[in-house]
């Protein structure tokens, strides 16, 4: 009878329990369980998983949402944008057209015609914005140079100053040692033509180059005479601001020819 109660719990168990073998499955089947009810019903999880995922880009179809004041904006900043800006001129300078100008607009007053009283020769010289020619005199046959600067070179109301700046100092210069003399200055549609000393000895810098070098006596005595134009001018209250070789002409071909200064285009006047 012991027997066959111990022989009925062991048959009793093994049919109404669950075995040894079984119990760590279903004991981590139930924990696992249990953790994913945790995870479903604790709200700091939730908030995680929302957090991480991508925000969802939600389209309004309507027609009555107005756009908002910053796309407005940002509108408004590319037309701005888009507008090509002018550019700002130069302080004091204006552009003219040289077809539209007058007979007298850059010299102010009435001139003569330079055809009238010259002939005009060969060409001398070549510069920025003219040219030099041998001019006669018809009633005394004297030579002369003609210095005649194109008006279609004259861009800007600067350039006109300059040109009337340069012939009134060769007229505030007059009869100054080692100084070209200015005889008259005439305008006609095309250039402004300024008749001048002829010096044809060439330019100080040919000399150099064509001699190879000078003793020092012979430079001192050039030195000196550049150092005199200075003087003489900053006495008058002009400032050349253009010295160099190129810049002084001999009045012939001799060995012992006076040198004279040229070219007063970037010369200004200024109080002593």
């Amino acid at each position: 009878m012991g027997n066959n109660c111990v022989g009925t719990r062991r048959t009793s168990r093994s049919k109404d329990e669950p075995s040894h073998s079984k119990l760590p499955t279903l004991s981590c089947w139930s924990r696992g369980t249990k953790k994913d009810h945790l995870h479903k019903t604790n709200p700091t999880n939730a908030i995680e998983i929302v957090q991480n995922r991508p925000p969802q880009v939600v389209k309004i179809e309507t027609d009555d949402v107005k756009p908002p004041p910053q796309q407005k904006s940002q509108t408004s900043q590319v037309s701005v944008a888009a507008t090509p800006s002018k550019q700002k001129r130069p302080h004091n300078v204006k552009r003219v057209v040289s077809a539209g100008l007058k007979t007298d607009s850059v010299l102010q007053r009435k001139t003569v015609s330079l055809r009238e009283f010259y002939n005009l020769g060969p060409k001398l010289g070549q510069g920025q914005f003219g040219t030099t020619f041998l001019c006669v005199e018809k009633a005394t046959g004297k030579e002369y140079a003609c210095k005649s600067i194109m008006k279609r070179k004259l861009l800007t109301e600067e350039d006109v100053e300059d040109v009337r700046r340069e012939i009134q100092i060769m007229h505030h210069l007059a009869g100054c040692p080692n100084v070209i003399s200015i005889k008259e200055a005439s305008e006609d549609a095309v250039a402004v033509h300024v008749v001048m000393e002829l010096c044809s000895g060439g330019e100080l810098f040919d000399r150099i180059v064509e001699r190879g070098h000078y003793t020092e006596r012979k430079a001192a005595k050039l030195a000196r005479t550049i150092v005199g134009v200075i003087q003489s001018c900053h006495a008058l209250g002009v400032m050349h601001r253009d010295l160099k070789p190129e810049n002084f002409l001999f009045v012939n071909q001799q060995e012992d020819s006076p040198l004279k200064a040229i070219d007063f285009g970037l010369s200004a006047f200024f109080k002593p």
